[in-house]
């Protein structure tokens, strides 16, 4: 899967498991934000979102402090996801 496949794939998870009707996934911004001016997400949306991502990918999302950066974009999802695959 390249890049832009796991970013797309992110995205879909993302309006599909928090349930953002009428969102097409594509209008989402590689690099806009999903917390506070981006698409507006809290802190539930986040644990939701890890478990998804968790069980989509396989990979593990550190809880806490060290989730922050991963979380601030779908870019920085996708790379942590392509880094943890990889390692």
């Amino acid at each position: 899967m390249d890049e832009k496949q796991l970013r797309d794939k992110i995205k879909a998870l993302i309006v599909k498991e928090l349930n953002l009707e009428g969102r097409d996934p594509a209008s989402i911004e590689d690099d806009a934000p999903l917390f506070g001016e981006g698409l507006g997400l809290d802190s539930l949306d986040a644990l939701q979102l890890a478990m998804s991502i968790e069980e989509s990918f396989g990979v593990r999302i550190p809880e806490g402090e060290a989730a922050k950066p991963i979380f601030r974009s779908v870019a920085s999802l996708a790379q942590h996801v392509e880094q943890s695959l990889a390692a």
